[in-house]
C-alpha cells in the first residue's frame, strides 16, 4: 500500500552576489585583474574610467527596479529574466595542485614530439599512470590491458616499451623510471660525463645492493676504486633526485607563476600594520549614461525602448552585484590578514619560526566570524610580502603538539628541531629515527618514532643509512 504525504525541505540558495563574492575571494590580485578586464569588456555599464560627477549608492539607479519599467503583457517574461546563475551554485575553486601541473609539464613535452595518434595515446596513458614521485608502479603487461579495457586501445608490450623509453627522456630527468635504481641511473645518464658520474653509475648499476646496504668495501674492491673515487661517486649520487615528480608540487606551482603579494607588511617600532597594494586594479563604477536611458524609459509607451531598457537594468544589477562583491572580496581579506597578523604578531616581528604559534583555520574563522570555507578560500593563493621574505598566507597554518613542559608548540617548530638535531650529528654515526625521538626529548619536545618518520620525509631527510659518510 502506498501512502501519499508531504515533505517539507528547507534548501538554501545561494543569491548572485554571494557567487561572485566566493568567486572573487578565491582569485589571487594576477587573476583578479583578468576578471575585471573580462567584465569591463563584456558589460558595456562597467565604467573605469574617472568621473567628476559620478553617483553614489543612492542615485537613480538604486531607485529604479526592473518591475518600474516593464510591461508583462508585452514583454515575454523570459527577456525579464536574469541569467548569471552557475551550473554550480558551489564553485569548484583554485588550488595548487601537484598531480595537475606535473601531468601538465609531461604532457606538454609529449606533444613536441613528432608522434603519430596511436603512439601519442600510448604516451598520454603512460603520463597518466606515474605516480606523484613521477615513477611507474605498474608493469607493462598490466598497462596493456588496461589501455584495451578503459581507452579502447590494443597495443603490444614492445609498443608500451617504446613510449615509455620517450617519456623516460622528459624532464625532469628520472620520471617514468620503475624503481629507484632506474630513476638514478636515467637521471645520470643526462649528466656530463665526468669521472665521478661514470663511477656512480656503475656502482648503481652493478653493486646497487652492497651499496645500498652500505657495503663501501664490497663496492671498491669489485670496481676496483679507491677511497676518494667512491666519495666522489657517493657525492655524485646524493645530489640526484629519489622523487623526481615531487619537484613539481606546490612549490613548482607557485614558481610557475610570477608571484604578485596581495599584501605588504609595514612594522615600525615593533607595530605591525598591512596594506594591500591595488596594482592594477581600477575604480569600477556603474556608466551614468545606461542609468539615465532607464530612468528615460519610465513611462515611455514605446515598447522597443522598454525592452532595451529591461536589459540595461539587468546590465546595471549585474554590474552592482560585481562591485559589491569586490567590496566584500576586499572586506573579507583585510579582516582575515589582520587575524592572522594579531595571531602570529611575535613570529611577524622577525620571521623566527620558532615563534610561529599552532593555527588552524578554526583559529581565524572563530576570530573574524567568517566560515571555515570562506578562510580556506582566503588562503588559498595569497601571498603576504614581510620584510622577511614573501610568503604564501597557508604557510602560517599548522596543527599544533605539546611539549614537555605542556605547552603547545606549532609543528613548523618541531620540523626545524628535528633538521637541528640531523644537522648536528655525526655523520660517520647518523641517528636511526628511534635515536631521533631521543635527541628531540632532550630538547622538549616529546614526540613518537612514526611522526619521526613522517616529518623526516617531508623534509626530505633520507633515512640513517643514506646519511652515513665514510
Amino acid at each position: 500500500m502506498q501512502k501519499q504525504g508531504l515533505e517539507l525541505k528547507q534548501t538554501q540558495r545561494l543569491s548572485p552576489l554571494q557567487i561572485q563574492t566566493i568567486k572573487l575571494i578565491e582569485l589571487p590580485v594576477q587573476e583578479l585583474e583578468q576578471k575585471i578586464r573580462s567584465e569591463l569588456e563584456e558589460n558595456p555599464v562597467l565604467d573605469d574610467t574617472p568621473d567628476s560627477d559620478r553617483r553614489d549608492d543612492n542615485d537613480d539607479t538604486k531607485d529604479i527596479s526592473i518591475d518600474e519599467i516593464k510591461d508583462d503583457g508585452d514583454i515575454p517574461s523570459y527577456k525579464t529574466r536574469i541569467n548569471n546563475w552557475g551550473k554550480d551554485p558551489r564553485p569548484e575553486y583554485n588550488t595548487f595542485s601537484v598531480r595537475e601541473s606535473f601531468t601538465e609539464s609531461l604532457m606538454e613535452q609529449l606533444g613536441y614530439r613528432n608522434l603519430n595518434e596511436r603512439d601519442f595515446q600510448i604516451g598520454t596513458f603512460i603520463i597518466g599512470s606515474l605516480d606523484s614521485d613521477g615513477y611507474l608502479r605498474r608493469d607493462i603487461e598490466s598497462l596493456v590491458d588496461d589501455m584495451a579495457f578503459r581507452a579502447g586501445l590494443e597495443v603490444s608490450e614492445a609498443e608500451v616499451e617504446k613510449m615509455l623509453a620517450t617519456v623516460q627522456e622528459f624532464d625532469p630527468a628520472g620520471v617514468g623510471a620503475r624503481d629507484l635504481r632506474e630513476c638514478l641511473l636515467l637521471q645520470l645518464k643526462v649528466r656530463k660525463q665526468t669521472e665521478e658520474v661514470r663511477d656512480a653509475y656503475r656502482i648503481l648499476n652493478e653493486q646497487f645492493l652492497e651499496f645500498t646496504n652500505r657495503h663501501f668495501n664490497k663496492v671498491m674492491s669489485r670496481l676496483s676504486l679507491d677511497e676518494d673515487r667512491l666519495k666522489a661517486a657517493i657525492s655524485c649520487i646524493s645530489r640526484l633526485n629519489p622523487a623526481p615528480g615531487g619537484q613539481l608540487d606546490d612549490s613548482y606551482a607557485e614558481q610557475a607563476q610570477q608571484i604578485v603579494p596581495d599584501f605588504v607588511l609595514e612594522e615600525h617600532d615593533g607595530e605591525l600594520s598591512f596594506s594591500m597594494p591595488r596594482f592594477n586594479i581600477p575604480e569600477l563604477r556603474v556608466n551614468r549614461k545606461y542609468a539615465d536611458m532607464v530612468a528615460d524609459a519610465k513611462g515611455s509607451g514605446d515598447r522597443a525602448q522598454k525592452e532595451a531598457a529591461v536589459f540595461i537594468r539587468q546590465k546595471i544589477d549585474s554590474a552592482k552585484w560585481f562591485i559589491e562583491a569586490l567590496k566584500q572580496r576586499q572586506n573579507t581579506l583585510q579582516r582575515t590578514m589582520q587575524a592572522i597578523l594579531d595571531f602570529q604578531h611575535e613570529y611577524f616581528l622577525d620571521g623566527d619560526d620558532t615563534n610561529l604559534k599552532p593555527m588552524v583555520l578554526k583559529d581565524i574563522a572563530e576570530k573574524t566570524g567568517f566560515d571555515i570555507s570562506t578562510i580556506s578560500r582566503v588562503v588559498n593563493s595569497k601571498y603576504i610580502e614581510t620584510h622577511f621574505g614573501i610568503f604564501p598566507l597557508k604557510y602560517f597554518f599548522s596543527e599544533g603538539m605539546e611539549n614537555k613542559e605542556g605547552e603547545e608548540v606549532s609543528t613548523r617548530e618541531l620540523k626545524k628541531a628535528l633538521l637541528d638535531c640531523v644537522e648536528e650529528e655525526d655523520k660517520k654515526k647518523p641517528l636511526t629515527d628511534e635515536q631521533l625521538v631521543t635527541e628531540m626529548e632532550k630538547r622538549g619536545y616529546k614526540v613518537a618514532r612514526r611522526t619521526i618518520a613522517k616529518y623526516r620525509g617531508q623534509l626530505g631527510i633520507p633515512l640513517a643509512r643514506w646519511r652515513k659518510e665514510l
